[in-house]
């Protein structure tokens, strides 16, 4: 691909709007930095907050603890971090600088003051609004859609910024350019100089958090125990980091993460497994690099069409772009990364996101065991072909049908999931 192709600025952009780096679970991590906004626009700590989300942000906070809170879970400890302690200017690290101190601050407020949380449907399956009073004072943020996008913020009932929200991610690089064709050629002919810095930062990142998680006692441990089971096998060691970095992440490790797509779980399932196989498999750094660009983009391609939020777990799409990252490294090209892909998403399809907890290591270390036995069937001459359930012929055609799947014919499955959620 040829630098002065729209393509490639596109593609090295899209890349650097997704791999950010993250603390903690981004979907409590972006109330956080509601929160902070909102005590900054205020000017104060603010002396008590309404909290109102949309279903899929109650979802996905609910069960998660939030980092440098001394263990608390859920969106009022979320609020609270970032009203008491958190930096609005560091976005989604907005407490990842967080004191003792401050630590201690956190866990009074919780207890002194009085965190509203209301369920809300505006019509959009990313929806925070926080608002802040300090005496007769108040001031809210909004973020829609995306974790960083701030499209209200209100001071004693003056609009101060105002943004039109038409679609999800909107303001980012059109995906639409993304392709499977695409992405390989992207990959065999990127400068790297563009997107090293990216990358680099994306495995120092997430190979250090499972590092962690092996380390110490997280969640269920599914990365232990896949590694106690089968020690010298690549390919559970692989889903292993995968899961133990995702197990410390959804349980209150302190480390930051780089994300995919809005997801930090998406973020270490397109890049450990990837990372493990091109160390145990002696590749190169510039092999490592280039199969890196295949898996993040071919998780970002996936999700574009299924949305930042769904009944549709996140993993999926992921474990088949670590699958063709590892497709990759093995020499694989257009054709072999494609119906990996197709592979891929016949086989585990099914995994419904039933929010972020600990359960999602166990999706992770399935969703990237799909992706290995998707190549394994192109290497061993076998596929699924267009007519298979929802598969179709074409990589792009399945894509497009998996999307649909996801974003349409799920919608009633996450509203029954987000309404037994709320049972309890």
């Amino acid at each position: 691909m040829d630098k002065n192709d729209i393509r490639y600025t596109n593609y090295v952009q899209i890349l650097r709007e997704e791999l950010k780096p993250a603390m903690g679970c981004t979907e409590p991590i972006a109330i956080a930095y509601a929160a902070a906004k909102a005590a900054e626009v205020l000017e104060a700590v603010p002396d008590r907050m309404l909290a109102e989300v949309s279903g899929n942000i109650i979802k996905n906070v609910k069960s998660v603890v939030v980092p440098h809170t001394g263990g608390l879970r859920g969106i009022q400890a979320a609020a609270a971090a970032g009203a008491v302690a958190g930096d609005a200017g560091a976005e989604l690290e907005v407490i990842s600088n967080v004191t003792e101190e401050q630590i201690r601050e956190i866990g009074e407020y919780m207890a002194s003051k009085d965190i509203e949380v209301r369920h809300i449907d505006n019509g959009h399956i990313f929806d925070i609004i926080i608002t802040a009073y300090k005496g007769d004072e108040e001031a809210s943020v909004r973020i829609v859609d995306f974790h960083t996008n701030i499209a209200e913020i209100r001071k004693n009932g003056e609009v101060l910024l105002k943004r039109e929200v038409v679609t999800t991610d909107d303001g980012l690089t059109d995906r639409e350019c993304l392709s499977i064709e695409g992405i390989v050629d992207f990959a065999d002919t990127v400068d790297l100089d563009d997107v090293k810095e990216t990358l680099v930062r994306q495995i120092r990142y997430n190979m250090a958090i499972a590092e962690e998680g092996l380390r110490g006692t997280y969640g269920a441990n599914i990365g232990s125990v896949l590694l106690a089971s089968h020690p010298e096998d690549i390919t559970y060691r692989m889903r292993a980091f995968a899961a133990a970095a995702s197990d410390a992440r959804m349980n209150g490790c302190e480390l930051p993460v780089v994300i995919n797509s809005g997801s930090g779980n998406q973020g270490i399932t397109a890049s450990v497994p990837v990372v493990i196989y091109a160390r145990c498999n002696n590749k190169s750094n510039e092999e490592l690099l280039r199969s890196l660009v295949v898996s993040n983009l071919v998780t970002i391609h996936l999700k574009t069409g299924i949305g930042r939020l769904s009944a549709y777990c996140g993993a999926v799409s992921a474990g088949c772009g670590a699958g063709a990252g590892v497709a990759y490294l093995q020499g694989g090209k257009q054709e072999a990364i494609a119906h990996t892909v197709v592979n891929a998403l016949a086989i585990d399809s099914g995994i419904v996101c039933d929010g972020a907890k600990a359960s999602c290591a166990a999706k992770i270390a399935s969703a990237v065991d799909a992706g290995l036995m998707g190549i394994a069937m192109y290497n061993e001459g076998n596929q699924f072909f267009g007519g298979d359930g929802i598969v179709k012929k074409g990589v792009e055609n399945t894509i497009s049908t998996v999307g649909k799947l996801a974003r349409r014919g799920m919608k009633q499955t996450d509203e029954e999931i987000i309404r037994l959620m709320l049972e309890d």
